[in-house]
């Protein structure tokens, strides 16, 4: 189960009414029982999505639920998702590379599949965030937020894909460019969408990014595409 701080309990409010606070992109995606806790996680966080509601059940369908993301981002308001990719024997002939999308716990659209063509880790990680924007454009949402390990893919997207571009999809070394076609792919689904790219830590106690790694584990095991 993906859980994040604030955890809410059952305390007696008298005749107060009580609020959750939901934060759909922040620096901890999750419910909380107070605005001290939520504005800890939304506090100058690039296009944090926060809002409060009467009750627990629909503060967590804020979090959760990306088919009514079309009127959130109607709002202003972005979706956050977590993508991974893996590569057990990364570089040998035998290597077994997955990836993995996490919209929330239970979530319809998390996804995890096996890497089609070459099997590598950095591959896995693009194509991870390929499959994350192709979802999100197939129920409308606008606004994206990514979270990601994989500085390789945030500065190869971001930074790196401008003078690729310039210099014919060459290296200053003069060497091509070994992943052209997923970036190219990658550019094309960002071309028209808003991304916002967050890097996370791996393997360091991240929910939501744990969470893609096992996904991406789980596709690494399956049958080739």
């Amino acid at each position: 189960m993906w859980r994040f701080g604030g955890l809410l309990t059952a305390l007696s409010m008298g005749m107060k009414k009580r609020f959750y606070y939901a934060v759909k992109a922040g620096r901890k995606p999750g419910v909380y029982a107070t605005w001290d806790e939520c504005k800890e996680q939304v506090d100058k966080f690039p296009n944090a999505s926060f809002k409060k509601f009467g009750t627990e059940d629909d503060a967590w369908s804020f979090v959760r639920n990306v088919e009514s993301s079309s009127q959130a981002t109607s709002t202003g308001d972005a979706v956050a998702v977590y993508t991974d990719g893996c590569c057990s024997g990364n570089g040998r002939n035998r290597a077994r590379a997955g990836i993995g999308v996490y919209w929330g716990p239970g979530h319809s659209l998390n996804l995890s599949e096996r890497l089609p063509g070459r099997q590598t880790n950095q591959r896995a990680e693009i194509v991870a965030a390929c499959r994350a924007i192709e979802q999100a454009k197939e129920y409308n949402i606008e606004k994206l937020v990514i979270f990601t390990d994989s500085m390789f893919t945030i500065n190869g997207i971001t930074k790196w894909i401008k003078s690729w571009k310039c210099n014919g999809w060459r290296l200053s070394t003069g060497e091509s460019v070994i992943h052209k076609e997923d970036f190219e792919r990658l550019d094309k689904l960002t071309s028209d969408i808003n991304i916002e790219w967050m890097h996370v830590p791996g393997h360091a106690g991240f929910p939501g990014n744990e969470a893609a790694d096992s996904l991406a584990k789980d596709g690494a095991s399956k049958p080739p595409c």
